[in-house]
C-alpha cells in the first residue's frame, strides 16, 4: 500500500468500522485510507449505502457481476478480492465468477447480464464509448430508473477501484490471497 502513515480515525467513524468488522471479520483497508479525510469518508460511505441498497432495481447478483468486472478492468486487486467473494456468496456458485473475464464467449450469462456488462465495459474503458446500439440493448432489459441506478453503480465502482488501484491497496484474503 502506498499510503503508510495512517492516523487514527475520527471518533464518529467508529460505528462504520464496527460494522465492517462485524460484516467482513476485519476492517477494510480502503476505509482506513478514506478515513484520513473524515468528511470524504462519510460522503463515500453514504453514497455506497444508497447504491448498494436492498431495494435497488438492480438485483444483487448483477450488481456483484458489474463490480467485479469493473474492478478487473481497473486492475484493482482489493476490489476484485472483496467483490468476487460477494459475487460467489450472492450467486451461490463460482461458475459466473470464473467465466466473467470472457463473458462474451459464455452462454451462462443472461441477455440482461450481457447488456449490463457491455455497458459497464464501455463506461469503464476510456477507449470505448457508450453508443446508441449499446444503450438500445440496455433499454430492452432495464427501465430508465434502473439504468440510472446501474450507471451510478458503474461510476461508483470506477471511482472506488481507481482509488484503490492507484494507492496499491492489496487484497485482504476474502477470495484472493495477497
Amino acid at each position: 500500500m502506498r499510503i503508510k502513515n495512517l492516523k487514527k480515525a475520527a471518533w464518529y467513524l467508529k460505528p462504520f468500522f464496527w460494522n465492517q468488522q462485524r460484516k467482513y471479520g476485519q476492517v477494510l483497508k480502503p476505509a482506513l485510507v478514506w478515513a484520513q479525510v473524515p468528511k470524504l469518508f462519510v460522503a463515500v460511505a453514504s453514497l455506497y449505502g444508497v447504491i448498494d441498497r436492498r431495494r435497488s432495481p438492480i438485483n444483487p447478483v448483477l450488481r456483484s457481476l458489474i463490480t467485479v468486472r469493473v474492478s478487473q478492468i481497473n486492475y484493482c486487486r482489493f476490489c476484485v478480492d472483496i467483490n468476487s467473494a460477494t459475487l460467489i456468496k450472492r450467486s451461490g456458485s463460482e461458475e459466473k465468477h470464473e467465466a466473467l473475464e470472457n463473458w462474451r464467449l459464455s452462454s451462462i450469462f443472461s441477455g440482461q447480464e450481457k447488456a449490463a456488462l457491455d455497458y459497464a465495459e464501455k463506461m469503464t474503458d476510456s477507449t470505448q464509448k457508450v453508443d446508441d446500439l449499446c444503450f438500445d440493448e440496455l433499454k430492452k432489459h432495464f427501465s430508465e430508473r434502473a439504468i440510472i441506478d446501474l450507471t451510478a453503480l458503474i461510476a461508483f465502482q470506477n471511482m472506488s477501484s481507481k482509488f484503490n488501484a492507484a494507492l496499491d491497496i492489496e487484497p485482504q484474503g476474502f477470495c484472493i490471497k495477497s
